[in-house]
C-alpha cells in the first residue's frame, strides 16, 4: 500500500512539512499477472479449418451421370512432387507432366475449363484425382485447393488403374 513519510524538523530546527510518498506496486504486478493468466486460458488461439466434402449418396447407386470424354482431365501425383496428367478418358491416355505452381497446374485447369465451356456451352469439366502410394498428402491437398480456387464443380478421387501404375513408377 501507500506510505507517507513526513519530516517535521530540518537541520536548523525549523519546522518544515515535507512529505514523501512511496507507492508499493507489488499488488499491481500480481493483478497484472492474474489478468494475463486469465486471458491466456480463456482465449482460443486457432480453430480447426475443415474443407467441405460432398459424399455420394449410397442409397441410389444405380443413377450415374455420364462424363463426356472431352470434359475430363485426370491428375496423378507421383513421387518427388511430380504431377502426371492426361485429358480425356482412360482408353488411350497420353501422359504429360506439369508442376504444382500457379503457372503449371492452375493455368492447365483454367485453360481446360475454358475449352470445355466453349465446346459444351456449359461448365461440365470433371477433374479426376488418382493419388499413388508414392505421392504425399501435401500433393493431394494442393490438387484439392486448386480445384477450389478454380471453382471446379465436380472432382473425383479414385484408385489408380494398371496403366497409371506403370507410368507413376
Amino acid at each position: 500500500m501507500a506510505e507517507m513519510i513526513s519530516n517535521h524538523k530540518n537541520k536548523k530546527g525549523k519546522k518544515m512539512t515535507r512529505r514523501n510518498t512511496r507507492v508499493d506496486l507489488t499488488p499491481m504486478v500480481d493483478l497484472g499477472f492474474l489478468l494475463i493468466t486469465f486471458f491466456v486460458f480463456t482465449t482460443t488461439m486457432s480453430e480447426a479449418k475443415v474443407m467441405n466434402a460432398m459424399v455420394p449418396d449410397d442409397k441410389d447407386s444405380t443413377k450415374t451421370e455420364p462424363v463426356c470424354e472431352s470434359c475430363a482431365i485426370t491428375f496423378i501425383p507421383g513421387k518427388y512432387n511430380t504431377l502426371f496428367y492426361y485429358e480425356g478418358m482412360e482408353e488411350h491416355p497420353v501422359y504429360k507432366t506439369t508442376t504444382y505452381a500457379a503457372g503449371g497446374l492452375r493455368k492447365l485447369i483454367m485453360d481446360k475449363k475454358k475449352r470445355v465451356i466453349e465446346l459444351m456451352h456449359n461448365d461440365k469439366l470433371v477433374m479426376i484425382i488418382k493419388p499413388s502410394a508414392e505421392s504425399n498428402f501435401k500433393n493431394m491437398v494442393d490438387l484439392i485447393d486448386e480445384a477450389t480456387i478454380c471453382r471446379i464443380k465436380r472432382y473425383y478421387i479414385t484408385e489408380l488403374s494398371e496403366s497409371d501404375r506403370k507410368i507413376v513408377q
